[in-house]
């Protein structure tokens, strides 16, 4: 689906991107913590944050999830679940130690992601993981395969890459990257190593693409871009960057419409709003009844494409099948 957009004629407007917020594997993540503590009562421990998003996390720690950094904070034999961002094996053999019963809420394409580094190691390549030191998600796919991955963290570590064998390379990333700047890295590793291999299928999730994109067809029209996100969340700080290469006058992170300065609407016509992976839909109503309380009343949606995806929850939450 192409957006199409009237040029402005002056009027304060508000585009909003589609698709934006939550992608299926967010949903997934936040609806296993919520049917966690139906089924078993507070407290429910969380590994991490669940998702990267303030409002989330708030708001299940109020119903009774306690988030922890470490498994070994965790009572022994209590509930844990696992974020949506993935955990590395040694988590998983840590819990196992303390006997806790836990539930995998990592988003199924970073499980894939997971499987490509488990087999690319096992068949001896070294592979190059494109993403951001200290993201629990690179976390936990270096941790699937230590030996094998070198983290790129930026154009400024392919200097220092090194392999075993150049006919034996192969590069994998972070699934909520920046489209443009993972490529750019890429042909970058590819000027070193011409017989860098891509992985099978692409590693940067549909709803990041999805949300990128929605974000480039609207910006070229935007005085200001507002992306609904927490600092953490590594998929709405690329929104941010999306939007001001792709032409918008400016843009800014916020977690609530409280957080808008009244400041940068001054002389701004029209104003863009979208909305990080892990965003719940009333976050962004918030900002769009704030700028329809100062005169930004026509509101149009650009939509790029349509999301149907979705994940069932992790099995440890599926009913239970009655034999007959």
């Amino acid at each position: 689906m192409t957006a199409s957009i009237v040029p402005s004629s002056g009027a304060k407007r508000v585009l909003l991107a589609a698709p934006r917020g939550y992608c299926a594997g967010v949903d997934r993540a936040v609806l296993a913590v919520e049917k966690a503590l139906d089924a078993h009562g507070a407290p429910v421990y969380v590994r991490k944050e669940i998702v990267h998003n303030r409002h989330v996390v708030e708001t299940l720690a109020e119903r009774g999830a306690v988030f922890v950094d470490e498994a070994d904070e965790v009572p022994e034999g209590a509930i844990v679940v696992f974020s949506a961002h993935g955990v590395a094996p040694t988590v998983h053999e840590k819990a196992a130690e303390r006997n806790l019963r836990t539930i995998d809420a990592t988003c199924p394409l970073v499980t894939k992601v997971h499987h490509e580094a488990k087999r690319f190691a096992k068949e001896d390549y070294d592979i190059l993981l494109v993403g951001h030191n200290g993201h629990e998600e690179v976390e936990g796919t270096a941790g699937e395969a230590p030996d094998h991955v070198q983290l790129i963290d930026g154009a400024d570590d392919i200097a220092s890459v090194q392999v075993r064998d150049p006919e034996k390379v192969i590069w994998l990333s972070q699934t909520t990257l920046s489209v443009d700047e993972t490529m750019e890295t890429v042909r970058r590793l590819r000027e070193r190593f011409p017989k860098l291999q891509d992985p099978p299928s692409d590693d940067i999730c549909y709803a990041t693409q999805n949300r990128q994109v929605a974000v480039k067809a609207m910006a070229p029209e935007c005085d200001l871009v507002l992306v609904v996100g927490s600092r953490n969340s590594s998929n709405s700080k690329r929104l941010v960057e999306v939007a001001l290469d792709a032409g918008a006058g400016a843009s800014y992170l916020i977690d609530f419409a409280r957080e808008i300065d009244e400041a940068w609407l001054d002389g701004v016509r029209t104003v863009g709003i979208t909305s990080g992976a892990s965003v719940p839909e009333l976050l962004v109503r918030g900002v769009v009844d704030f700028l329809a309380e100062r005169g930004w009343e026509d509101v149009e949606e650009i939509s790029t494409a349509e999301e149907t995806l979705t994940f069932s929850l992790p099995r440890e939450l599926r009913p239970r099948r009655v034999a007959r």
